[in-house]
Protein backbone atom coordinates (compact mmCIF):
# COMPACT_ATOMS: atom_id res chain seq x y z
CA UNK A 1 0.00 0.00 0.00
CA UNK A 2 1.51 3.33 -1.09
CA UNK A 3 1.98 6.15 1.39
CA UNK A 4 -0.64 8.89 1.44
CA UNK A 5 0.68 11.82 -0.66
CA UNK A 6 -0.01 14.29 2.14
CA UNK A 7 2.12 12.30 4.59
CA UNK A 8 4.82 11.82 1.96
CA UNK A 9 5.10 15.57 1.35
CA UNK A 10 4.23 16.97 4.78
CA UNK A 11 7.82 18.01 5.56
CA UNK A 12 8.02 19.87 2.24
CA UNK A 13 4.68 21.57 2.86
CA UNK A 14 5.73 22.74 6.32
CA UNK A 15 9.03 24.12 5.04
CA UNK A 16 7.31 26.01 2.22
CA UNK A 17 4.78 27.47 4.67
CA UNK A 18 7.44 28.37 7.24
CA UNK A 19 9.63 30.12 4.68
CA UNK A 20 6.65 32.06 3.37
CA UNK A 21 5.30 33.04 6.80
CA UNK A 22 8.30 33.07 9.16
CA UNK A 23 6.14 31.58 11.91
CA UNK A 24 6.13 27.99 13.11
CA UNK A 25 2.62 28.24 14.52
CA UNK A 26 1.18 29.84 11.37
CA UNK A 27 2.97 27.28 9.19
CA UNK A 28 1.52 24.42 11.23
CA UNK A 29 -1.96 25.94 10.92
CA UNK A 30 -1.60 26.17 7.14
CA UNK A 31 -0.35 22.59 6.84
CA UNK A 32 -3.27 21.39 8.97
CA UNK A 33 -5.73 23.27 6.77
CA UNK A 34 -4.09 21.70 3.73
CA UNK A 35 -4.63 18.27 5.25
CA UNK A 36 -8.30 19.04 5.88
CA UNK A 37 -8.78 20.04 2.25
CA UNK A 38 -6.94 16.96 1.01
CA UNK A 39 -8.91 14.68 3.33
CA UNK A 40 -12.17 16.22 2.13
CA UNK A 41 -11.55 14.99 -1.42
CA UNK A 42 -13.46 11.83 -2.26
CA UNK A 43 -11.58 8.97 -3.90
CA UNK A 44 -12.73 9.92 -7.38
CA UNK A 45 -11.47 13.49 -6.90
CA UNK A 46 -8.10 12.27 -5.64
CA UNK A 47 -7.68 10.00 -8.64
CA UNK A 48 -8.11 13.06 -10.86
CA UNK A 49 -5.14 14.75 -9.18
CA UNK A 50 -2.33 13.78 -11.55
CA UNK A 51 0.42 15.38 -9.48
CA UNK A 52 -0.42 15.28 -5.76
CA UNK A 53 2.79 17.11 -4.79
CA UNK A 54 1.99 20.04 -7.10
CA UNK A 55 -1.63 20.06 -5.90
CA UNK A 56 -0.62 20.17 -2.22
CA UNK A 57 2.03 22.83 -2.78
CA UNK A 58 -0.54 24.90 -4.65
CA UNK A 59 -2.98 24.67 -1.73
CA UNK A 60 -0.29 25.62 0.78
CA UNK A 61 0.85 28.54 -1.35
CA UNK A 62 -2.62 29.98 -1.69
CA UNK A 63 -3.33 29.59 2.02
CA UNK A 64 -0.03 31.30 2.84
CA UNK A 65 -0.78 34.22 0.54
CA UNK A 66 -4.14 34.70 2.23
CA UNK A 67 -2.51 34.56 5.66
CA UNK A 68 0.24 36.98 4.64
CA UNK A 69 -2.37 39.64 3.96
CA UNK A 70 -3.64 39.30 7.54
CA UNK A 71 -0.14 39.14 9.01
CA UNK A 72 0.91 42.27 7.11
CA UNK A 73 -1.66 44.32 9.02
CA UNK A 74 -0.57 42.79 12.34
CA UNK A 75 3.11 43.42 11.68
CA UNK A 76 2.47 47.07 10.85
CA UNK A 77 1.35 47.45 14.48
CA UNK A 78 4.16 45.33 15.93
CA UNK A 79 6.26 47.00 18.63
CA UNK A 80 9.88 47.28 17.51
CA UNK A 81 11.57 45.00 15.00
CA UNK A 82 9.78 41.86 13.83
CA UNK A 83 11.89 38.71 13.52
CA UNK A 84 10.84 35.19 12.50
CA UNK A 85 9.88 32.61 15.09
CA UNK A 86 12.96 30.40 15.65
CA UNK A 87 12.78 26.81 14.48
CA UNK A 88 14.61 24.00 16.26
CA UNK A 89 16.63 21.96 13.77
CA UNK A 90 19.15 19.13 13.98
CA UNK A 91 22.86 19.42 13.09
CA UNK A 92 22.35 17.39 9.90
CA UNK A 93 20.20 20.19 8.44
CA UNK A 94 23.35 22.34 8.25
CA UNK A 95 24.86 19.77 5.89
CA UNK A 96 22.30 20.80 3.26
CA UNK A 97 23.79 24.25 2.70
CA UNK A 98 21.00 25.59 0.49
CA UNK A 99 18.23 24.43 2.82
CA UNK A 100 20.08 25.72 5.90
CA UNK A 101 20.49 29.15 4.34
CA UNK A 102 16.88 29.28 3.16
CA UNK A 103 15.50 28.73 6.68
CA UNK A 104 18.06 30.90 8.47
CA UNK A 105 16.78 33.83 10.50
CA UNK A 106 18.90 36.13 8.33
CA UNK A 107 17.31 34.89 5.09
CA UNK A 108 13.78 34.89 6.52
CA UNK A 109 14.33 38.50 7.63
CA UNK A 110 15.24 39.36 4.03
CA UNK A 111 12.23 37.47 2.66
CA UNK A 112 10.05 39.56 4.97
CA UNK A 113 10.93 42.60 2.80
CA UNK A 114 9.45 41.01 -0.34
CA UNK A 115 5.90 41.44 -1.52
CA UNK A 116 3.76 38.32 -0.90
CA UNK A 117 3.79 37.17 -4.53
CA UNK A 118 7.54 37.78 -4.78
CA UNK A 119 8.13 35.77 -1.63
CA UNK A 120 6.04 32.88 -2.89
CA UNK A 121 7.84 32.80 -6.23
CA UNK A 122 11.28 33.05 -4.65
CA UNK A 123 10.63 30.27 -2.14
CA UNK A 124 9.03 27.92 -4.63
CA UNK A 125 11.47 28.52 -7.48
CA UNK A 126 14.81 29.28 -5.84
CA UNK A 127 14.56 26.93 -2.86
CA UNK A 128 12.44 24.06 -4.15
CA UNK A 129 12.88 24.38 -7.95
CA UNK A 130 9.14 24.23 -8.58
CA UNK A 131 8.46 24.62 -12.34
CA UNK A 132 7.24 28.04 -13.46
CA UNK A 133 3.98 26.65 -14.83
CA UNK A 134 3.11 25.10 -11.44
CA UNK A 135 3.92 28.37 -9.65
CA UNK A 136 1.80 30.26 -12.18
CA UNK A 137 -1.16 28.00 -11.47
CA UNK A 138 -0.74 28.46 -7.71
CA UNK A 139 -0.62 32.25 -8.03
CA UNK A 140 -3.17 32.64 -10.79
CA UNK A 141 -0.58 34.34 -13.00
CA UNK A 142 0.91 33.53 -16.39
CA UNK A 143 4.29 31.73 -16.53
CA UNK A 144 5.78 34.81 -18.20
CA UNK A 145 4.59 37.03 -15.34
CA UNK A 146 5.99 34.57 -12.79
CA UNK A 147 9.39 34.66 -14.53
CA UNK A 148 9.42 38.46 -14.25
CA UNK A 149 8.50 38.26 -10.56
CA UNK A 150 11.30 35.73 -10.06
CA UNK A 151 13.87 38.10 -11.59
CA UNK A 152 12.76 40.96 -9.32
CA UNK A 153 12.77 38.75 -6.24
CA UNK A 154 16.24 37.35 -6.96
CA UNK A 155 17.70 40.82 -7.41
CA UNK A 156 16.00 42.06 -4.24
CA UNK A 157 17.28 39.15 -2.15
CA UNK A 158 20.78 39.25 -3.64
CA UNK A 159 21.13 42.92 -2.70
CA UNK A 160 20.16 42.26 0.94
CA UNK A 161 21.38 38.72 1.65
CA UNK A 162 24.10 38.70 4.35
CA UNK A 163 27.27 36.84 3.41
CA UNK A 164 27.88 33.69 5.43
CA UNK A 165 30.10 30.97 4.02
CA UNK A 166 31.65 29.14 6.97
CA UNK A 167 31.55 25.52 8.07
CA UNK A 168 29.56 24.31 11.04
CA UNK A 169 32.81 23.74 12.95
CA UNK A 170 33.80 27.38 12.42
CA UNK A 171 30.33 28.56 13.41
CA UNK A 172 30.60 26.65 16.69
CA UNK A 173 34.07 28.01 17.38
CA UNK A 174 33.04 31.61 16.79
CA UNK A 175 29.82 31.31 18.84
CA UNK A 176 31.71 29.64 21.71
CA UNK A 177 34.20 32.52 21.73
CA UNK A 178 31.36 35.02 21.76
CA UNK A 179 29.50 33.32 24.61
CA UNK A 180 32.70 33.00 26.66
CA UNK A 181 33.44 36.71 26.26
CA UNK A 182 29.81 37.64 26.89
CA UNK A 183 29.45 35.71 30.15
CA UNK A 184 32.81 36.81 31.56
CA UNK A 185 32.49 40.48 30.68
CA UNK A 186 35.53 40.34 28.38
CA UNK A 187 35.37 43.52 26.28
CA UNK A 188 38.57 42.80 24.29
CA UNK A 189 37.27 39.28 23.63
CA UNK A 190 33.99 40.68 22.35
CA UNK A 191 35.77 43.18 20.12
CA UNK A 192 37.87 40.34 18.75
CA UNK A 193 34.90 38.14 17.80
CA UNK A 194 32.53 40.90 16.62
CA UNK A 195 33.00 42.50 13.21
CA UNK A 196 33.61 46.26 13.56
CA UNK A 197 30.28 47.03 11.83
CA UNK A 198 28.30 44.22 13.49
CA UNK A 199 24.53 44.75 13.47
CA UNK A 200 22.30 43.65 16.35
CA UNK A 201 18.55 43.31 15.81
CA UNK A 202 16.29 42.60 18.77
CA UNK A 203 12.68 41.44 18.89
CA UNK A 204 10.78 41.75 22.15
CA UNK A 205 7.39 42.45 20.61
CA UNK A 206 6.64 44.91 23.39
CA UNK A 207 6.55 41.97 25.81
CA UNK A 208 10.24 41.79 26.75
CA UNK A 209 13.01 44.41 26.83
CA UNK A 210 14.73 44.76 23.45
CA UNK A 211 16.16 47.48 21.26
CA UNK A 212 13.37 49.04 19.19
CA UNK A 213 15.74 49.69 16.30
CA UNK A 214 18.84 47.83 15.06
CA UNK A 215 22.13 48.90 16.65
CA UNK A 216 25.38 48.86 14.70
CA UNK A 217 29.04 48.91 15.74
CA UNK A 218 31.22 46.69 17.95
CA UNK A 219 32.71 49.67 19.76
CA UNK A 220 29.23 50.71 20.90
CA UNK A 221 27.89 47.23 21.62
CA UNK A 222 30.81 45.45 23.32
CA UNK A 223 30.83 47.52 26.55
CA UNK A 224 27.07 46.98 26.93
CA UNK A 225 27.31 43.25 26.23
CA UNK A 226 30.14 42.95 28.75
CA UNK A 227 27.66 43.85 31.50
CA UNK A 228 25.69 40.67 30.77
CA UNK A 229 26.59 39.02 34.11
CA UNK A 230 25.48 42.18 35.91
CA UNK A 231 22.14 42.29 34.10
CA UNK A 232 21.49 38.54 34.36
CA UNK A 233 23.44 37.04 37.29
CA UNK A 234 23.54 33.27 37.20
CA UNK A 235 22.15 33.07 33.69
CA UNK A 236 23.35 30.26 31.45
CA UNK A 237 24.28 30.73 27.80
CA UNK A 238 24.94 27.79 25.55
CA UNK A 239 24.82 26.56 21.97
CA UNK A 240 21.74 25.10 20.29
CA UNK A 241 20.74 24.42 16.68
CA UNK A 242 18.21 26.82 15.23
CA UNK A 243 17.13 27.38 11.64
CA UNK A 244 19.84 25.22 10.16
CA UNK A 245 22.74 26.88 11.95
CA UNK A 246 24.61 27.24 15.22
CA UNK A 247 22.70 29.53 17.58
CA UNK A 248 22.55 30.20 21.31
CA UNK A 249 20.00 30.39 24.07
CA UNK A 250 20.19 32.37 27.27
CA UNK A 251 18.46 30.99 30.33
CA UNK A 252 18.26 33.16 33.43
CA UNK A 253 16.59 31.25 36.25
CA UNK A 254 16.52 28.04 34.22
CA UNK A 255 14.02 29.29 31.63
CA UNK A 256 14.65 30.32 28.05
CA UNK A 257 14.78 34.09 27.90
CA UNK A 258 16.51 34.81 24.61
CA UNK A 259 17.38 32.98 21.40
CA UNK A 260 20.36 34.31 19.46
CA UNK A 261 20.99 33.67 15.79
CA UNK A 262 24.22 34.71 14.09
CA UNK A 263 25.64 35.61 10.72
CA UNK A 264 29.36 34.81 10.61
CA UNK A 265 31.82 35.88 7.94
CA UNK A 266 35.59 35.39 7.90
CA UNK A 267 35.73 34.32 11.53
CA UNK A 268 33.71 37.18 12.99
CA UNK A 269 30.07 37.82 13.80
CA UNK A 270 28.54 40.34 11.40
CA UNK A 271 24.94 40.13 12.63
CA UNK A 272 23.12 39.01 15.76
CA UNK A 273 19.39 38.45 15.86
CA UNK A 274 18.05 38.39 19.40
CA UNK A 275 14.54 36.98 19.78
CA UNK A 276 12.98 37.74 23.17
CA UNK A 277 9.26 37.79 22.44
CA UNK A 278 8.00 35.04 24.79
CA UNK A 279 5.32 33.96 22.30
CA UNK A 280 8.01 33.16 19.74
CA UNK A 281 10.06 31.23 22.31
CA UNK A 282 7.18 29.13 23.58
CA UNK A 283 7.97 26.10 21.42
CA UNK A 284 11.61 26.17 22.48
CA UNK A 285 10.44 26.19 26.10
CA UNK A 286 8.10 23.26 25.49
CA UNK A 287 10.81 21.19 23.80
CA UNK A 288 13.30 22.00 26.57
CA UNK A 289 10.78 20.82 29.16
CA UNK A 290 10.19 17.57 27.29
CA UNK A 291 13.93 16.86 27.21
CA UNK A 292 14.41 17.30 30.94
Amino acid sequence: MSEDPYLAHRSLLFTVAYEMLGSVSDAEDVVQETWLRWAALVDAERREVRNPRAYLVRVVTRLCLNRLRTLARQREEYVGEWLPEPLLTSPDVAEDVELAESVSIAMLAVLETLLPAERAVFVLREVFAVPYDEIAEALGRSPAAVRQIAVRARKHVAARRPRMSVSRAEQEQVVERFLAALTTGDVPGLLDVLAPDVLVVGDGGGLAPATLKPVRGAAKLAPVMARFAEFAPGARAFIIDLNGGVAARIDPGGEIDTALSFVIHEGRITRIYGIRNPHKLQRLVEVAELRR
